[in-house]
Parts: structure tokens; sequence; C-alpha cells
């Protein structure tokens, strides 16, 4: 059973997983725009969200981890650009917008950007 499990598997494994979501925020951090599945992109959210948190704080632990999660263009894009946009904002820096579904399988799509 599934108790107290919450998080999506998207039908990977952790590794691959995590890989995925390595790249998702990548590519939303240096683009700041990014067309995927709706479900990739709530579950993306929580995550660039904590980067961009973290980003925030500008201490040395803070940009290490953020290097280790996402590679060092993106960590320099986030710990400088996006951190001294959303210095006096609380959270909710990433916005979901709904598309159609795609035209080969019938996934929903969505846009996620930054705010």
């Amino acid at each position: 059973m599934r108790h107290h499990n919450a998080n999506k598997k998207f039908g990977r494994e952790r590794n691959q997983r995590i890989a995925l979501f390595k790249s998702l925020a990548y590519s939303l951090a240096l683009k700041g725009k990014i067309k995927t599945t709706e479900p990739k992109a709530k579950a993306l959210r929580p995550f660039i969200e904590k980067l961009v948190s973290l980003g925030k704080k500008q201490t040395l632990a803070s940009r290490r981890l953020l290097i280790s999660r996402v590679g060092e263009r993106a960590a320099k894009k986030i710990a400088g650009d996006l951190a001294q946009t959303y210095k006096d904002r609380a959270g909710g820096y990433t916005r979901i917008t709904k598309l159609g579904p795609r035209a080969s399988d019938a996934s929903p799509m969505a846009i996620i950007e930054f705010v």
C-alpha cells in the first residue's frame, strides 16, 4: 500500500526521476518558461520554489546546494537574477498555465513560468 507516499513516480526509477527534475529545473531557470505535461509542471513547482528560496539566502552552503541540485549555470542564475527579483516576495515564484491536450497522445499540457 502507498500510505504516506504522495510523490509521483512518472514511470521512472529514483535516479531517472531526479535527473528529470534536475533537467526541468535547469531549463526553467535559464529560459524562464517551459512547456511540459501538467503533472510534471505540478511536481516541478515545489522543487524550483525551494531552490529559489535557497538562492535568496546568499550563503556558501546554499550556493553549493544549488550547484549540486541544478548545475552551475542555473545556480548562478537562481542565486543572482532570480534571488534579486524575488527578494521581497515570500514564495509563489512560479505560475502554471494549463494548455489543451497534446495532439499525439492527448496528455494535458501546461506552461510553467516565473511570475
